[in-house]
């Protein structure tokens, strides 16, 4: 992790805004190492706060880009500087059209049965020249595994997509790190239901406010106990601000 991140209850994130992040995505594309690019959220952060292993997973990424406005207003409270909500669904799809235009390769794993390809399918319609070298569903097992390594490996896309849910995408990234052919892996979690049209994102006035969580509760209210993580997250920023801790 570079020294153009704040930390938020020990995690480091990414403080440069969208273009300089994409710029970062590019130098890692076109570089000879394994990058590792993760996406958290509030609710990620709060996970690692109970999950050391996770945490020392986000602390060894080579980038964390902030994907909530919680992170946003934390780095306020704590007058860590302001950083730039980057969702991470808007990430995916600029490097999506960088893909398209330089002729990169993807893959993409994870999602229900069936998600991976109806997003493949979709994103070729969108971005024609973009070059898709296969999908896998995430609902694999440990033989699987191996499978699913090779088979990437074969396929050698530039770019591999993981979409697993956190903290199991990470975890699965960093720990065949060092046998997946590929430039760039970067965890994605619920963007490849977007882009197979299983979810909608919010609004622009919902997204543009911060409230695009709002916006996920009000349409699935069974998230509801999920979201109580967001008051847990600012109570635990505005302590340590008040015990500077």
């Amino acid at each position: 992790m570079d020294t153009n991140t704040v930390r938020i209850m020990d995690v480091p994130i990414y403080k440069m805004g969208f273009d300089e992040a994409f710029k970062k995505f590019i130098q890692f594309s076109k570089g000879n190492r394994f990058r590792m690019i993760f996406t958290p959220n509030t609710e990620m952060v709060m996970m690692a706060e109970k999950d050391i292993e996770f945490k020392d997973i986000l602390n060894e990424s080579d980038m964390n880009i902030p994907d909530g406005f919680g992170l946003v207003l934390a780095s306020r409270i704590r007058n860590l500087g302001a950083i730039e909500k980057i969702a991470g669904i808007d990430f995916m799809t600029r490097i999506l059209e960088y893909c398209d235009r330089t002729g990169s390769s993807i893959f993409i794993l994870g999602g229900g049965k069936g998600i991976a390809e109806e997003a493949a399918k979709r994103i070729k319609a969108t971005f024609h020249n973009i070059d898709i070298r296969g999908t896998y569903h995430g609902y694999f097992n440990e033989q699987e595994e191996f499978k699913i390594i090779d088979m990437i490996n074969e396929k050698k896309p530039d770019i591999l997509f993981v979409a697993l849910g956190a903290p199991k995408q990470e975890k699965w990234i960093y720990k065949n790190k060092s046998l997946l052919n590929v430039n760039v892996a970067i965890g994605v979690g619920g963007s490849i239901d977007v882009w197979a049209g299983r979810s909608k994102r919010a609004p622009k006035v919902f997204i543009n406010s911060g409230f695009e969580w709002l916006y996920r509760l009000l349409k699935q209210p069974t998230r509801f106990f999920r979201m109580m993580v967001i008051p847990q997250f600012l109570f635990k920023i505005y302590y340590e601000k008040i015990f500077n801790r």
